[in-house]
Parts: structure tokens; sequence; C-alpha cells
């Protein structure tokens, strides 16, 4: 059973985000501020954590920041109801997996959620893919770039695993959220381009003119080598 640890100061949400995961079979944990949410998840390591941004105390960021710090790579879904861009972009670039705003859909939430612990289903788990200086091994989940490792979050390993099994064909934005998030809206297609962001960040020469990951105008994204 999937343990799940929900760091959030709202009681009302907290209790009816727990209700409902427990019916979905998953096990619960709540953490009300920061500090106690960052102590549980160190001595539990849970497979997933729900974060608020707004904690008393700590907050979501700083959290988020030291979970990482820490080498505790569990996805976190980040849910609040700060919603605009730089937040979200501040919050990938830390490290989180995927952010919902508030409110929000109880049915989309599980299924990102779903989505999120679903790791490690590449056809030939000991593949090892390579394009220009990166080499991706799936059996590790393990990405080096001219040898060196590179930190990469698990929903952004997800999304390059995703443009290589389609290496050199266009994938279009709501196709990556299908197979990455789990669901599909062409109103959170931002989600993509931001993750596609940071890949060409940490894997592209030249992040402003990237010769891997490209962009296909009005279509998609597609990967070569």
């Amino acid at each position: 059973m999937s343990r799940i640890l929900i760091i959030e100061d709202n009681h009302d949400l907290a209790f009816g985000l727990r209700n409902n995961l427990e019916i979905e079979g998953y096990g619960v944990d709540v953490a009300a501020d920061g500090a106690s949410g960052l102590a549980q998840a160190r001595r539990a390591a849970p497979d997933l954590i729900v974060l608020d941004l707004m904690l008393p105390g700590m907050d979501g960021y700083r959290v988020l920041r030291q979970l990482r710090d820490d080498g505790l790579s569990m996805p976190v879904l980040i849910l609040t109801a700060r919603g605009e861009e730089a937040d979200k972009v501040l919050g990938f670039r830390l490290g989180a997996d995927d952010y919902v705003t508030k409110p929000f859909g109880l049915l989309e939430l599980l299924a990102r959620v779903q989505a999120l612990l679903r790791r490690g289903r590449p056809a030939d788990s000991h593949a090892v893919e390579r394009f220009g200086d990166v080499e991706v091994s799936f059996s590790t989940r393990e990405v080096r770039r001219g040898g060196q490792l590179v930190a990469l979050t698990p929903m952004e390993f997800d999304l390059l695993a995703a443009l290589l099994r389609r290496r050199g064909a266009i994938v279009s934005r709501v196709e990556l959220l299908t197979t990455v998030w789990g669901h599909a809206s062409s109103v959170l297609t931002r989600t993509v381009d931001t993750h596609i962001g940071e890949l060409r960040r940490k894997l592209e020469a030249s992040p402003s003119a990237p010769k891997h990951i490209l962009t296909v105008r009005k279509a998609g994204y597609r990967l070569v080598s």
C-alpha cells in the first residue's frame, strides 16, 4: 500500500483529502505545518507528498528545498492557492513534480496522485538511451551529461523517457500530459512547457537554442540525437 503525507494547515481540507485518499486505498498521514511535515517525511519516507506552500513557520518552498537537499526523491505534488506562473516555475525548479491550484477537482487530483505513484514502466527496464552527450539509464533512472550525474525530478525523468520512446517523432503536449501526468487538459499544457524548459536547462549546452529537445510550433515537442 502506498503511503501519502499531506502537509496542509487547513484542517478541513486536510481531513477531506485524507478521507478520499484512504477510500482509494492509500495510507495517509497529515502534518499541519512545515517543520513537522519535514520531520515526518524524513522519518517515514512516504511514497508521495502533497504539499501546501503557505504554511505556518516553514513555508512549502523551504520544505521542498530541504527535502531535495536531503536527497529525498519521492514525488511532491504542490497544492496551493498561489497560481502565478512564477510560483509554479520556482516550485518545479526546487524539485516539485506537479502543481495543483486551489480550488481543484477531486477526480483530477486523484488522477495526478495515481500518475505520480506510477514509476519505472519502460518497455525495456535495462535499456540505456543516448543523445548528444547525454546518457539515460532506465534501470537506475539516472541521467548523465558528459559523464556527470544530472539531478532530475521523477516527473522530469518520466517526461524525458516519454520523448525518448518516441525519438524523432512529434509528441503533442496533450499526449505528454496523458502519458506522464495521467490526465489531459489543454488548460494545463503550460505544465509541460515548464518541465521542458527545465530539461533543456539541465541537458542542453544552450537551453535557449536547443539541439536535441525541440519545439515543433503548434504541434508539440520531439527529441533528436
